[in-house]
């Protein structure tokens, strides 16, 4: 497979894809692995210290990585130094120490009996990552999985591999037994799906594209039934209540955001904005200011806000996208073009629709690039039904001070998490996951996480005279 920087089409490298007859030996070898005891059989701590080596051997090379990433998959550079590098080592971390923080359960039952249960390593497990947060998503499944104390596969996107293969180089200096830590590059159809289908893997951990996600499902039940955790798109509302310019710069800041991180190529991109009549004009005269300034240009300037979009597929759709909308009645407040910045990349000027009818394709379709639609509303009632007429249901925020209304937009809301002035994942103590067709299975993040990478088992012990 041939690497292309979306920056300007340059060559980056060239990494072999792997083929289902390579996936089948590398999870074969990783069973053996598991089964030798040489990870699984070391006492948490253990495993918690060796983790800790690779957070630090990390940051060490914080600025490579970013760089990688940077170049893999266009992301701004200043935004994988200030935001992806340091979560991912944040990510490594906070699962190592929390490690030895959980606890199996005792059943109450007869005076006779010793009932209780604890939760064990799947032992194969695979991770299939996305391309537009490359190490931070590799580190959401490097944490707990190895934790709990599998061997862990990551089948990175054929357009950023670098970065997951520069950890698994850090996990053998860490001390990390060689084989429990494998990065295999290659495509979804080929080697992504031979491990949806592959026998030995016992759990899979998916992030991206509800297709895709399907297929995933489909492989799972056709094989060996796996575990399959599911993190899909999105079609994220942002809420504005009568009262949300009482946030001042805090509340353009996190629209900006929301709409625009990554050039909007977010699964919890708030690409729907939904405001409050009143303020109708003022957000939207102020938001497509801000939309305008932002610097459009080469991931490696500091400076860059907004970089490419991913690749020519995505650019044309994209763009496809915004002249449909157009021609169903919206009106482009700003952007909407692309922007001649370098030769060899797609670049996309930030772009905001007005006057968008409820149920217009633009407001159900997932963009995934800097494209934000702008629609009013009267009520709560009206709100919440704007927000749930999609399929998806990944995140929203609502911006409002006010406590009641504050519950009454959360709770109304289909989605797995609502923030609440603020846009927000929240931290590694509260979980994340998809509702509807954003996914499900578990929750990535928190405690909850070493669920997904791990089984429960009762054990019954029955004393006799």
């Amino acid at each position: 497979m041939t690497l292309t920087n979306p920056a300007d089409g340059s060559v980056l490298g060239v990494v072999e894809e792997t083929s289902p007859a390579e996936v089948f030996e590398h999870t074969t070898a990783a069973r053996d692995t598991y089964r030798s005891g040489v990870w699984s059989g070391l006492p948490p701590r253990e495993r918690a210290a060796a983790l800790l080596r690779l957070a630090t051997l990390m940051e060490r090379d914080a600025q490579l990585l970013a760089t990688l990433d940077s170049e893999d998959a266009g992301k701004p550079i200043t935004e994988c130094i200030t935001g992806d590098v340091p979560s991912a080592i944040e990510s490594i971390r906070w699962f190592a120490e929390a490690l030895d923080k959980r606890y199996g359960r005792t059943s109450t039952t007869g005076r006779d009996v010793l009932a209780f249960t604890e939760r064990e390593p799947y032992g194969v497990t695979a991770a299939i990552l996305p391309w537009n947060y490359p190490l931070a998503m590799a580190a959401w499944k490097i944490g707990p999985a190895l934790a709990v104390g599998n061997a862990l596969i990551l089948k990175p996107a054929d357009a950023s591999p670098r970065s997951a293969q520069h950890v698994s180089a850090l996990a053998t200096e860490a001390g990390i037994p060689d084989g429990i830590l494998r990065v295999l590059p290659g495509t979804g159809p080929v080697t992504g799906a031979a491990l949806a289908a592959d026998l030995h893997v016992g759990a899979l951990s998916f992030t991206g594209s509800t297709a895709t996600g399907r297929n995933i499902l489909t492989a799972a039940a056709q094989s060996n039934l796996k575990r399959v955790s599911l993190e899909l798109g999105g079609k994220s509302p942002q809420i504005l209540l009568d009262d949300a310019l009482d946030f001042g710069d805090t509340l353009l800041d996190g629209m900006i955001e929301a709409a625009f991180l990554t050039a909007g190529q977010n699964c919890t991109a708030g690409s729907r904005i939904l405001v409050h009549e009143r303020i109708h004009d003022q957000v939207v005269a102020s938001f497509t200011a801000a939309a305008e300034a932002l610097q459009v240009g080469h991931p490696a300037d500091p400076k860059t806000k907004i970089g490419p979009v991913i690749n020519d597929i995505a650019a044309d759709r994209i763009l496809a996208t915004i002249t449909q909308a157009t021609a169903d009645g919206a009106t482009i407040a700003a952007g909407g073009r692309e922007i001649p910045v370098v030769a060899g990349g797609r670049y996309i000027a930030p772009t905001v629709l007005t006057d968008v009818r409820a149920g217009a394709a633009i407001t159900r379709t997932e963009v995934f690039g800097p494209v934000v639609t702008v629609q009013r509303f009267r009520t709560h009632e009206e709100a919440i039904t704007l927000a749930n007429d999609v399929d998806y249901g990944l995140a929203a925020s609502v911006w409002t001070r006010r406590l009641d209304d504050a519950l009454v937009l959360a709770r109304g809301i289909e989605a797995g998490l609502v923030s609440v002035g603020s846009y927000s994942e929240g931290d590694l103590t509260v979980p994340f996951g998809g509702w509807k067709q954003s996914g499900y299975g578990g929750a990535e993040k928190s405690l909850r996480a070493f669920d997904q990478w791990s089984r429960e088992k009762t054990i019954w012990i029955q004393q006799h005279p």
